[in-house]
Order: C-alpha cells, then sequence, then structure tokens
C-alpha cells in the first residue's frame, strides 16, 4: 500500500504547481506573466505541485517539448477549486459504485486527479509514496489563467539537479524541501483519494 499526500510549496494566498514546455510557449508566458499563445486553451493541462516529478517527467528539461520548466504561483482559491472538482482519473473500487458511475462523473468534470510514484531529486521512485497530478480542460484551463499570480523559470534549478545527480553530489537547495502536506478537509481528503494523515485510499 502506498501514501497517497497532497503536498505542494505554498504560502497563506498562493500555491507553486509546476508545468514544461517548449520555449515558444514558455518565453511569451514569462514575458506577459500569464499563459498566452501559443499555448492553447482547448488542449487538457497538467499542474504538478511536485518539483521532482515534474523533473522526471521533463527529464531535467532535457525532453522535446519540455526544454522550459515553468514554477507557477496560482490562487489558493483556484487551487483549490479545483481539487473540488475533481474526479479520479481511474476507476477505484472503494469510492466508485460502478464504472457507469465513475465514467459520468468523468465525462461530467473539467479536472483529473491523477496519483503517481513519487520521486526523489534524483528522479528515484520513493517508495510507498504517490504524488498528485491535476488535469485541467474547458473551464478549467480558463480559470487556471485567471488563478496565475506569477511564473517564474525555474530551468536553471533543474540544470543544477541534473549535474548534482551526474557527480554524485548533494546540492545546497532542494526545491521539494519546501513541500510540505497541504491542508484540505476530510470530505475533500475522501473525493480526491487521500487522507490528510497520509494513509492510502488508492490501491496500487
Amino acid at each position: 500500500m502506498s501514501e497517497c499526500i497532497l503536498r505542494a510549496r505554498y504560502t497563506e494566498s498562493t500555491v507553486r504547481v509546476y508545468q514544461a514546455y517548449a520555449p515558444a510557449i514558455a518565453q511569451p508566458a514569462l514575458a506577459a506573466g500569464t499563459l498566452v499563445p501559443p499555448f492553447k486553451k482547448h488542449r487538457m493541462t497538467w499542474i504538478k505541485p511536485s518539483f521532482n516529478w515534474m523533473m522526471h517527467r521533463s527529464g531535467f528539461a532535457t525532453k522535446v517539448g519540455q526544454e522550459v520548466i515553468l514554477g507557477i504561483d496560482i490562487t489558493r482559491d483556484g487551487f483549490e477549486w479545483a481539487l473540488r472538482h475533481g474526479v479520479l482519473s481511474s476507476f477505484t473500487a472503494t469510492m466508485h459504485a460502478t464504472i457507469d458511475e465513475w465514467r459520468k462523473l468523468l465525462a461530467a468534470s473539467p479536472v483529473r486527479i491523477q496519483w503517481d510514484p513519487e520521486r526523489d531529486w534524483r528522479l528515484n521512485i520513493v517508495p510507498n509514496v504517490r504524488t498528485i497530478q491535476i488535469g485541467l480542460r474547458e473551464e478549467a484551463v480558463e480559470r487556471f489563467i485567471e488563478w496565475i499570480v506569477h511564473i517564474e523559470d525555474v530551468t536553471p534549478t533543474a540544470r543544477l539537479l541534473q549535474a548534482a545527480t551526474e557527480r554524485g553530489l548533494t546540492p545546497r537547495f532542494l526545491p521539494d524541501k519546501s513541500e510540505v502536506p497541504y491542508p484540505i478537509d476530510a470530505r475533500l481528503v475522501a473525493q480526491i483519494g487521500a487522507t490528510s494523515d497520509g494513509t492510502l485510499n488508492l490501491p496500487l
């Protein structure tokens, strides 16, 4: 069994999430302070509170189309709206009465919740720990753009971690150290398949 814990870097008003884009999308977003064309609103976009998982997904910002890592601070109100409207991306018998019920919820919701194996800063799987990804589509993408407070290029940090990994060194700054359990109420905890104390709700 694995722990599914919502961890994030957050303040009283914002939550940090990460996305990876090609320079053609990332540079206009950095200049504008929000996502602008050629970013496509009609496509599903995934936000990730785990910096390490973003490094895993992008290969330390080396994969084609993921060469720039953006640290995006969004409002906590917006983040929690996404969680409240989220439906798990896979059927879970302990949470859904039938597959048909789950499919109906999934079709009606603009937000997907997915749990994936967490990674450490060297990109090794952290045993028995899963991290959240949040998929946004349609209305949720429009809202996401409105939630953005600040965008930062954190690609240099990705490069530093990659170099440290290759050299077998431990850098002084590790972004995941600022990611801590995010406070959510019990009803929402159950809805997204996590528990506030880190107890597993989902099977591997």
